[in-house]
């Protein structure tokens, strides 16, 4: 782009000597492609300004099939076997998530199956616990509490919670969720939980208060993806 110098033209200079009185200001004139490259980055810069903050709410999504093996007959990252085929449950991950890998002693203590997080802000995420020995779910308050023992973040929501809903649905096939939805101090979580195969199953859904209101129907979407699959 042209620098325009502050220093006027030595014909000015010349006329400004000659003490003429009445001397008019030069008329400073843009050539076109000029003044159209100002007009362009003035508007793109306004476009810049004006834009929204990125969002994950148009994402894509794919699926996730998870195995709930136990810590003994854990494979570690991808599994020994077809996880597709040997999967107990399913649910959406949005596009450009990340899988953490969970431990055996993190999966053997208190049941984290699988994780997934956005990179650019990790605390937004999804993931799935399981307990052995349920056949049917107990009362709802009950199972959170169930839940909290093990999950010191979840304990905390609790506790500070500006509110907190609970509520009982049934899928296609008749079988019993409990979909739990706590606002607490600058986070927000849904919780999905069901029992199958003597198995309880609780999907996670935990965001921080500002990527709540940004992504709310992302994140509202990957809890109701989650559900069991194959037989119970």
């Amino acid at each position: 782009m042209a620098t325009l110098s502050s220093s006027p033209p030595p014909s000015i200079l010349s006329a400004a000597n000659s003490k003429t009185p009445h001397l008019k200001p030069p008329l400073l004139f843009f050539p076109k492609p000029l003044a159209t490259a100002l007009t362009t980055a003035l508007a793109t810069s306004a476009l810049i300004l004006t834009s929204p903050p990125s969002s994950i709410a148009s994402s894509t999504y794919s699926i996730y099939y998870g195995t709930a093996a136990s810590a003994a007959n854990y494979g570690g990252y991808g599994g020994n076997s077809d996880k597709k085929a040997s999967a107990e449950y399913v649910y959406d991950v949005p596009e450009g998530w990340k899988e953490r890998l969970v431990s055996k002693v993190e999966k053997g203590t208190n049941g984290t199956d699988s994780e997934f997080y956005n990179p650019k802000k990790r605390q937004e995420k999804e993931y799935l616990t399981f307990l052995a020995g349920f056949r049917q779910l107990a009362p709802k308050d009950v199972i959170l509490n169930n839940l909290a023992l093990s999950d010191v973040e979840l304990q905390d929501l609790i506790a500070g919670a500006d509110s907190l809903v609970s509520e009982e649905k049934k899928d296609e096939d008749g079988q019993v969720y409990y979909v739990y939805e706590i606002d607490g101090i600058g986070k927000h979580s849904l919780i999905s939980v069901t029992c199958a195969r003597n198995k309880l199953y609780a999907h996670f859904v935990n965001a921080p208060g500002p990527e709540w209101k940004r992504d709310e129907d992302t994140l509202r979407h990957i809890h109701e993806s989650f559900k069991t699959v194959g037989s119970s």
